[in-house]
């Protein structure tokens, strides 16, 4: 069996009582959430490169891998969910056995296994990209030119899963630079090899979109190597000897993946369906109130980041106290992230309620009329968002932090109630029947997150409250 000092983890679960203890706890989650959330926004940055340099290349271009990637999204998140389960899983083991690492390194193995196995059902739907949207009254040239841009992806999805299992047990031992130093490397090196590719720089032939697809699997097979190069150099990570045994199955630590992960995936899938929903009924209503709606959501997906990555951190302190059975804990730790992650938003939607034109304005530079009607749609449905951003916070940070306590059906069940019993069905009752339009459809997707907050915070309090901790 492989031991390392328990009192590496067992000195971050004795915090005092009182007012200290809630001030230990939010300075434990902010060490822990700040590369976390530095990691998510150089994922952003690296989808903006792909994005600039497509739009360099033409405006077809950049249409067709929006649209494929519509598929690829759908695909990363299905898989994304068993690679998911791997942190809470850990982390409940190192509040259970603290420094025990045969358990974490069962888990982190099963996870690449997992990897492996994802891509074999999902793969085929990626290379089925042009079919998939021909039947779905796209543009035939803009599906034949995703199909092909979907196809490059394949090669990656395998590393692309396989970095997040690894990124998620460096997170759950407390390692989140790990992640942090690859997704830095990454921006550069993507960026790079996107430019010769598409555009045929350094010698390389001039692929365009192809070239564009070939570099985000690039990219990914480079994360995932240079990851484990990082752990190789950490000194407890390399303890922990990931790949050790590695053909040596533990199906129990196999099935608790899916078990766990897939209601986690499901549950990303039903708040992405739901924008991507309401973004198709947002055109309905002219180019200018689209427009506005992609620079909200995009500046709203930007601050997200914030409170993700204080959620992203929320699972695994959640875990370590509930697999510790330390109720008191679990509580603190839950509703510490839970106030952190507020109160940052606060911030943040008091600039998009006084600011919103300034930020639109980011993002339009023209001054023609038509300009002016994006800038003046996307400042209202801004205004919006300063508490749409408030309630995704809450409901990301309660989420993630009933999947600390390996709680995922519940969840599952209700993102789907309050995203389309509640969400959905405001947003086309405001937006359609009162001829509201685009800020119909803000106020249906501020009061389907509100519900989805209420409910994953109700749901923490009364599972923390009862003497066992099993969901």
């Amino acid at each position: 069996m492989t031991h390392l000092t328990s009192q590496t983890f067992s000195s971050r679960l004795s915090p005092p009582e009182g007012f200290s203890g809630w001030m230990t706890e939010a300075r434990a989650l902010l060490l822990l959430s700040g590369p976390l959330i530095i990691t998510q926004l150089a994922q952003m940055a690296i989808l903006a490169t792909d994005v600039i340099l497509l739009g360099r290349l033409n405006s077809a271009a950049l249409a067709a891998a929006a649209i494929g990637n519509t598929v690829y999204y759908f695909c990363w998140l299905l898989g994304g969910g068993p690679t998911s389960a791997v942190a809470p899983i850990i982390a409940q083991m190192l509040g259970r056995f603290p420094g025990q690492m045969d358990g974490p390194r069962a888990v982190a193995r099963m996870g690449l296994w997992v990897a492996i196995a994802l891509p074999l059902p999902l793969i085929p739907i990626l290379l089925s990209t042009e079919w998939i949207l021909s039947h779905l009254g796209q543009d035939p040239a803009l599906a034949r030119d995703a199909g092909k841009f979907a196809a490059m992806l394949c090669f990656g999805l395998p590393f692309t899963f396989g970095f997040q299992v690894l990124r998620n047990f460096a997170t759950a031992l407390e390692r989140p630079r790990a992640a942090l130093y690859v997704m830095v490397a990454s921006i550069l090196f993507n960026g790079v090899l996107a430019w010769a590719l598409i555009f045929g720089h350094f010698g390389m032939p001039r692929l365009g979109i192809v070239g564009a697809g070939l570099a985000t699997s690039a990219s990914a097979i480079f994360a995932f190597l240079v990851m484990l190069l990082v752990i190789r150099m950490d000194p407890l990570l390399r303890a922990v000897r990931v790949f050790s045994g590695f053909r040596e199955p533990d199906w129990a630590q196999f099935g608790e993946l899916f078990r766990l992960g897939v209601p986690i995936g499901v549950t990303m899938l039903f708040e992405a369906m739901l924008f991507n929903s309401m973004t198709l009924v947002a055109g309905t209503f002219g180019a200018e109130t689209l427009a506005a709606h992609q620079v909200a959501l995009n500046f709203a997906s930007v601050t997200f980041m914030v409170p993700l990555g204080i959620a992203m951190a929320a699972t695994v302190r959640v875990g370590l106290f509930a697999g510790a059975e330390d109720r008191d804990g679990t509580r603190r730790a839950g509703f510490v992230a839970m106030t952190v992650g507020a109160g940052v938003v606060v911030l943040f939607g008091v600039f998009m309620a006084f600011g919103g034109e300034a930020i639109a304005r980011l993002y339009i530079s023209g001054r023609t009329p038509t300009d002016l009607q994006v800038i003046a749609y996307a400042a209202v449905f801004l205004k919006v968002a300063a508490a749409f951003q408030l309630f995704d916070a809450l409901q990301v940070v309660g989420a993630l932090a009933l999947r600390g306590l390996k709680d995922a059906r519940w969840p599952m069940i209700l993102a789907g109630g309050a995203y389309w019993l509640a969400g959905a069905p405001v947003c086309l009752l405001l937006a359609i029947g009162l001829q509201m339009g685009g800020l119909g459809i803000w106020l249906g997707l501020a009061f389907g997150l509100g519900v989805a907050a209420a409910a994953m915070c109700l749901r923490f309090h009364l599972l923390t409250r009862q003497p066992s901790l099993a969901a």
